[in-house]
């Protein structure tokens, strides 16, 4: 199942009005968290309702749970409801490009139970370069009820995540960067490196050179190093980056797929566990 959705097909999608579709454009900046919701007021996709990554798509930062923990379930799911979504309604989500930010939004819809959501391939820079309509108008809202649904076993915790590592009845990936997998350079957190025994396999591969998703035979020759039957633990930074590698391994069917919420940024919080550093044996 392909949870990517092209501007043609959405564009046609929304002038034959087949079904209630909510757009949502979750545009950010993880160094200017302001950068998207001012984005958002410039100009966006005529119909578009902004929802903020760290305000909305993230809880508050503890002193364990990484610096993008999971948002109360009860409370997005209001805030869903106010957007006008249930779960007869068609989810479309956009960032500024293929960027990370959207595939987190997707991920906890689907965490949620909602099957009605797909992200915008290209984003909004496509949207406008392709000539598309623009507009600063701010939709009125007409609020349903979104009920959760909650897929259990979609996510580990860091305990759970050494437990199967030491077992090794589980498969841990490292979506970062290679230079901040290997430990040469660390932009965000006080320590470098991955948590040993994860395999890198950095979220941006998921794309083509021109920066469009690749289709499911690319992918399969991307991911063909695991294996459909093992349990994939898939982690990050702080659990959004991970989640362009969940939507890509889901589309082609891997069905035990889970998202480490914490990552590495959780991972480093507990002073007692070990960072590896450089290339794995």
């Amino acid at each position: 199942m392909s949870y990517i959705i092209s501007i043609h097909r959405l564009k046609n999608y929304l002038h034959n009005k087949q079904g209630h579709t909510v757009i949502m454009d979750v545009r950010f900046d993880l160094t200017d968290p302001d950068a998207g919701r001012k984005a958002y007021w410039k100009d966006h996709i005529p119909g578009a309702i902004f929802i903020d990554i760290e305000k909305d798509l993230s809880g508050k930062k503890e002193t364990h749970g990484g610096n993008h923990p999971l948002p109360d379930v009860n409370t997005l799911s209001l805030k869903l409801g106010r957007m006008g979504i249930d779960h007869n309604t068609t989810v479309v989500i956009y960032d500024e490009n293929n960027d990370m930010f959207a595939a987190r939004a997707w991920w906890l819809l689907h965490y949620l139970g909602h099957d009605k959501v797909c992200v915008l391939d290209g984003g909004y820079t496509r949207w406008k370069e392709e000539g598309n309509e623009t507009t600063d108008r701010i939709p009125e809202l007409s609020a349903k009820e979104f009920r959760p649904e909650i897929r259990n076993n979609q996510t580990v915790n860091m305990e759970e995540v050494k437990q199967r590592l030491k077992n090794k009845t589980a498969v841990l990936v490292d979506s970062r960067a290679r230079e901040r997998y290997l430990g040469e350079m660390e932009p965000l957190y006080a320590r470098a490196g991955h948590i040993p025994g994860a395999k890198n396999f950095f979220w941006k591969g998921v794309l083509r050179s021109d920066g469009s998703w690749k289709s499911e035979e690319e992918l399969q020759k991307h991911f063909a190093d695991l294996i459909k039957d093992d349990e994939i633990i898939i982690s990050c930074g702080s659990g959004i980056s991970a989640c362009p590698n969940i939507l890509a391994l889901k589309t082609l069917g891997y069905r035990n797929v889970k998202l480490y919420p914490g990552s590495f940024s959780d991972w480093i919080s507990y002073g007692d566990n070990e960072v590896a550093v450089g290339e794995e044996e």
